[in-house]
């Protein structure tokens, strides 16, 4: 099983302390905790991509390289790229370009349609009922590119494209490096099986049991591909560890809840169309039969075991520096994953 350290940069005040980083702190102190993470024996980072929000990394591909430069075998990831508003020419030259300068290999794309929020489509000029064909538009193109040969290609969202081949080339041009983020439909499944990538589940208040349908969906439609490689399947999680059960349990709540506020109030301003789906908030349900893996060490590992059982994944990205939590807590988590989590799963 791999575990990635996975953080979306949201900029909230910490209930507990009062203490709200500013933007300069909150990217450097990932960059630093992303080394902390290689040295644990973490697979990867997963910087999440928002624009206009209190969401506040929206420039992933600049963050990774930074991290790049400071290690040497972590995974630079996504959580998600925004494939639906990005042009994908664009964005495959920007990942490239990460890809080459920090030695090729370690580059992945978590390629997502986010069109929960329904203002990033706004701020880009774009319509959300467009973000279905823009998004597989924009994926068949990327996984085109990325193979660095000489592209003719024709769409509905961008310009023509004659003759002309990615650059830089990604240092592996054989393998491409992406998966599609989604669970809530079928249509994201079936994508990522068709083109032989892997799918990524996402980080969601539900219950995770849901995505089970989807995962069934994929591993079908990749079989039927006739794919030479095996799927594979990842899901993110709310997760905090602490030495002890209550101590991980009673210290995490605060932080929990302000963040379960937060995100209920966002979506509520970026699509305001939305029924609001999310449930009052019940920490005991959340932590038990929810997205959340929340404990001592061996709780930490029953729990995450038995999820990833569940949908089958082979990649699990942990997100654990929301709601405010402090950075020295945050670091002092992933330290104890590495001694008594990591060594202790299948």
């Amino acid at each position: 099983m791999k575990l990635s350290v996975m953080t979306l940069g949201d900029l909230v005040a910490d209930p507990v302390t009062g203490h709200r980083p500013t933007p300069v702190e909150r990217h450097r102190d990932i960059v630093d905790t992303a080394v902390l993470a290689e040295q644990a024996g973490f697979h990867g980072i997963n910087i999440g991509e928002h624009h206009g929000l209190d969401y506040i990394f929206s420039a992933p591909p600049v963050i990774l390289s930074a991290i790049g430069a400071r290690t040497e075998t972590l995974n630079l990831s996504t959580a998600v790229t925004l494939m639906a508003n990005l042009d994908a020419w664009r964005a495959a030259e920007d990942y490239s370009t990460v890809d080459n300068l920090t030695g090729g290999g370690r580059v992945e794309i978590v390629a997502g349609r986010g069109n929960f929020f329904a203002s990033t489509y706004t701020l880009f000029g774009q319509a959300l009922d467009e973000s279905r064909a823009r998004f597989d538009e924009n994926i068949d193109l990327l996984a085109e590119l990325w193979h660095g040969e000489p592209v003719t290609w024709q769409g509905k969202f961008r310009a023509p494209i004659d003759g002309q081949r990615l650059q830089p080339p990604p240092v592996n041009t054989e393998r491409v490096p992406l998966w599609i983020g989604g669970g809530s439909s079928p249509e994201s499944a079936e994508l990522a099986a068709r083109l032989g990538l892997g799918l990524m589940l996402p980080s969601a208040f539900g219950n995770p049991a849901t995505f089970r349908k989807v995962v069934d969906v994929y591993k079908e439609r990749f079989a039927d591909a006739g794919h030479a490689h095996e799927p594979k399947v990842g899901a993110c999680w709310h997760a905090n560890i602490a030495p002890t059960s209550q101590g991980a349990v009673k210290g995490w709540e605060p932080r929990y809840r302000y963040y379960f506020e937060f995100m209920r109030d966002l979506l509520a301003k970026v699509n305001p169309e939305l029924p609001n789906f999310l449930k009052p908030f019940d920490y005991d349900w959340l932590r038990t039969q929810g997205p959340a893996i929340v404990g001592s060490p061996d709780e930490f590992v029953e729990r995450l075991t038995k999820v990833s059982e569940m949908l089958d994944c082979d990649t699990n990205l942990l997100y654990m520096d929301m709601g405010g939590l402090p950075t020295g807590e945050f670091r002092e988590q992933i330290e104890l994953i590495g001694e008594q989590v990591i060594p202790a799963l299948p």
